[in-house]
């Protein structure tokens, strides 16, 4: 008995990278699942259906079942396409892994229109246009799980990413909001926020600096697994980091018990006066990262 047995799951940008180790590891615990790719650079120019394609020989010739798809998910037609191929060849839809994204750095000086909208069409738009159809279907059907992709470039920040970065922390701020919305129709959000080496991370300096610190996308797949399957229950709206430096954890906004303003009024000056109250220090950290 596999962890997924009778689900079916669809998978975005799963043509290579972490999507096509979530796809075989989906299937090798029995889910029937979409692999969905574009094809192409990681700049998210061409298309080549070809990725999609070999993942689900892969899947089948370990006697799994599998069906390619190489819409663009940055538009709705694409997002419908790929809902539409799990309902016409399995029937339902019980997980959605919204992995698609590309990478178009540039330092915020450089950063140019066209940059910053592919971008965020890609990455943001996209994981709205494939859940809107998802979402809807879940409502009426008993619920799900969807796992959206952020990353500490959207949490934290990180050079030269101002639109990955801005489309990341989006991401994040539409989980939450699903999180909420979801949760009396038995729909569970998960944000991920991983760290893995692959071909569109692996001329990042961090990586090529420090490469034996990086997992592979093999590390990262069994936490997605795992937000996916019972195994984790009826939790839902959390965020979680895996990485090879940091390992898995869960990530949290954090806020201080703060100061409270008198109603008849204060002066700016107060917050210097109650700082303590207001801003982190180092011990109050705790050990956690800036989040």
């Amino acid at each position: 008995m596999g962890l997924l047995d009778g689900k079916v799951a669809l998978i975005t940008g799963a043509g290579g990278g972490l999507g096509e180790a979530y796809a075989r590891l989906f299937a090798r615990e029995g889910a029937a699942v979409v692999v969905n790719d574009l094809g192409g650079p990681r700049d998210g120019s061409g298309s080549d259906t070809s990725m999609a394609d070999k993942v689900v020989d892969a899947i089948k010739a370990e006697g799994g079942r599998a069906v390619a798809n190489g819409a663009d998910i940055s538009t709705m037609a694409g997002g419908q396409s790929v809902f539409d191929d799990a309902i016409k060849h399995f029937g339902r839809a019980d997980i959605l892994v919204n992995n698609a994204g590309i990478l178009l750095d540039r330092s915020f000086v450089k950063m140019g229109e066209a940059d910053w909208d592919k971008c965020l069409k890609v990455h943001l738009k996209g994981t709205f246009c494939v859940t809107s159809p998802v979402f809807r279907w879940m409502k009426d059907n008993g619920g799900g799980v969807i796992v959206n992709t952020s990353s500490t470039s959207g949490l934290i920040g990180n050079f030269g990413q101002s639109n990955y970065g801005a489309a990341k922390g989006g991401i994040w701020g539409l989980s939450n909001v699903l999180a909420i919305e979801g949760r009396k129709y038995g729909i569970r959000i998960w944000t991920l926020s991983p760290g893995a080496l692959t071909r569109m991370t692996a001329d990042l300096p961090r990586y090529i600096e420090n490469p034996g610190a990086a997992l592979g996308p093999d590390g990262i797949a069994p936490a997605v697994l795992y937000m996916v399957s019972s195994l984790s229950g009826d939790q839902t709206g959390k965020v979680l980091g895996v990485s090879g430096p940091r390992g898995v954890r869960e990530m949290k906004m954090m806020e201080m018990e703060g100061w409270k303003p008198p109603h008849d009024g204060w002066k700016a000056e107060d917050i210097v006066t109650h700082a303590k109250e207001i801003f982190f220090s180092d011990e109050n950290k705790m050990g956690a990262r800036r989040f």
